[in-house]
């Protein structure tokens, strides 16, 4: 990995992953408020740094082994549920439900200080570097199903 400080990829805690950012006038629509696709690339940089932090680097899984191994979003759920507003600083949370398989069940949510904006559930498939389903090794598995846990 490159020498990038640590605390630009947030934080493992005992509830999964932290990762604060701060709204900007690009994640904006007209009316102030963050634009419901917006909140994909949050999610999306909360998963990447929860990655990160547990040792994982995403560059390097494509040649892990000779099969390769490439991580996908294969079904999303989100609930929104209150709007967050330009220069808003929120709190991206990450945790493992599940890792097994050919698949990771990833809980993450927004939030504004206590308040809830965003609840997702997201389903990530395990694929092979030739777009095939193939399962995730047992040291990874272990990685995701070991890192703190919501209680």
């Amino acid at each position: 990995m490159t020498d990038i400080p640590s605390f630009l990829a947030g934080e493992l805690t005992e509830n999964g992953h932290r990762l604060v950012q701060r709204v900007y006038y690009e994640d904006t629509d007209f009316s102030g408020l963050v634009y419901h696709a917006r909140y994909l690339h949050f999610l999306e940089r909360g998963r990447t740094d929860y990655l990160r932090c547990l040792g994982v680097e995403q560059s390097r899984l494509v040649t892990v082994d000779e099969e390769g191994l490439v991580f996908v979003v294969h079904r999303m759920e989100i609930d929104f549920k209150s709007p967050a507003r330009m220069d808003d600083v929120v709190t991206v949370l990450t945790r493992t439900e599940k890792a097994g398989g050919a698949k990771m069940i990833l809980v993450q949510e927004i939030r504004r200080g206590e308040t809830l904006l965003i609840a997702a559930r997201v389903i990530i498939a395990v694929i092979n570097a030739k777009g095939r389903p193939r399962r995730l090794p047992e040291g990874l598995a272990a990685q995701f199903n070991g890192a703190p846990a919501q209680g």
